[in-house]
């Protein structure tokens, strides 16, 4: 096993046991140099991958921290609805339909959808409690006309399910964007942030095989709970 791999392996083995607690300091670059006899480049190769894993939070000089013993992996490829990705979590998954709304649509939503000023647009927002936490806040606007019959109970299960099942159309592809932003107020009022003074944003511009576009959503996610995957092909 090589160096790198050892110092991760050892590291990550202290959080999923707790032996290393949420919120406890990692030893430092030096330390582990120290107790390794590796280079500070090998070491913080071994913390950066804790990081992008969800394990550990680098904060800026005060050092690392850890965050979960279990991150939830958020697949990038695809295209699938929360309960397909995390149904392996049963019960321990729960959603709240916290907004239900239609309106016209108008001022900075016309940047995301390709639709008519004007066009009815309904806006629902649910929080997903994961393991009894908020852990993130979808706020998904659908154009009406294109996907009709939404109802609250619809929205506490499966919005794709629906839109495929009953509606018999064909999800087709989504245009993705993720960035780290502030908190805002529905962060702060739907989220368990716990202190986080940033949320990590999956933004979904999502169309039909005819290539009308029917969705647009902002996924709001805590910054300790997931981490993101990707398989990259040359």
């Amino acid at each position: 096993m090589s160096k790198y791999n050892q110092i991760y392996t050892d590291l990550l083995a202290s959080i999923t046991t707790e032996r290393l607690q949420r919120g406890t300091r990692l030893p430092s670059e030096t330390e582990l140099m120290d107790s390794y006899q590796a280079s500070r480049g090998t070491v913080r190769r071994a913390i950066e991958q804790l990081q992008e894993r969800g394990f550990a939070q680098k904060i800026h000089g005060k050092g690392t921290f850890v965050l979960s013993p279990n991150p939830i992996e958020f697949q990038l490829g695809g295209i699938v609805s929360f309960h397909e990705t995390h149904a392996d979590l049963g019960d321990d998954v729960h959603t709240e339909v916290v907004e239900f709304t239609q309106f016209p649509l108008e001022g900075s939503l016309l940047q995301h959808i390709e639709a008519e000023p004007g066009t009815l647009i309904t806006r629902i927002k649910r929080v997903r409690r994961i393991g009894g936490k908020r852990v993130i806040l979808d706020i998904n606007h659908f154009v009406a006309d294109v996907i009709p019959g939404l109802d609250r109970s619809i929205a506490e299960q499966s919005i794709y399910a629906f839109i495929e099942q009953t509606l018999q159309l064909q999800i087709a592809y989504a245009q993705r964007t993720i960035e780290a932003l502030p908190r805002g107020k529905d962060d702060q009022t739907h989220l368990d942030l716990e202190g986080q003074s940033h949320v990590i944003v999956v933004s979904n511009q999502t169309f039909l095989q005819d290539g009308r576009q029917f969705e647009y959503t902002e996924s709001r996610h805590t910054l300790d709970k997931f981490y993101f995957s990707d398989i990259a092909r040359r």
